[in-house]
């Protein structure tokens, strides 16, 4: 037992999807990053700054998560080169891109997001971790929302 009453056996499993989620997020905030500073044509003030709101949540996510993996006793993944190996998703060139293929390119990685938090919720849920639980919950609410509003500016 941990120190908040849960098992680290239990909890393992918890921080491995945890931690998957973390690299994702690293490189989703670089992605966003980019696109924020490359996206061109039509779009481009409506998703210039629809870009930044997204990678400040990120980074408010992203500490958020590294401190849930310490605080149910273990060890988050914390350099660049581990989350690029972890990491479902994938980076994008340093290039001009527009509107649309960003919105197919992000939800389709919100998409893996959403797939991964719902696999780490059985972990959490069944390591009677509900914070974890919350957290995922949390998160999976705002990703569902941001796939609704990437699918309709597509439409």
């Amino acid at each position: 037992m941990n120190r908040i009453g849960l098992s680290n056996e239990a909890t393992k499993k918890v921080a491995e999807h945890l931690d998957q989620h973390l690299a994702d997020l690293h490189v989703l905030y670089t992605k966003l990053h980019n696109y924020h500073w490359n996206v061109e044509g039509a779009g481009f003030f409506t998703l210039h700054a629809k870009l930044e709101e997204l990678y400040d949540a990120v980074a408010e996510e992203i500490d958020a998560v590294a401190e849930r993996i310490l605080m149910i006793g273990h060890r988050p993944t914390a350099s660049l080169a581990a989350y690029l190996e972890k990491a479902k998703l994938k980076e994008a060139a340093s290039a001009p891109i527009s509107s649309r293929d960003l919105a197919v390119d992000l939800l389709a990685d919100y998409g893996t997001l959403v797939a991964g938090l719902r696999s780490g919720l059985a972990a959490a849920q069944d390591a009677g971790d509900e914070v974890s639980v919350d957290r995922m919950l949390g998160s999976l609410s705002e990703y569902e929302k941001i796939i609704w509003m990437l699918d309709a500016y597509l439409q």
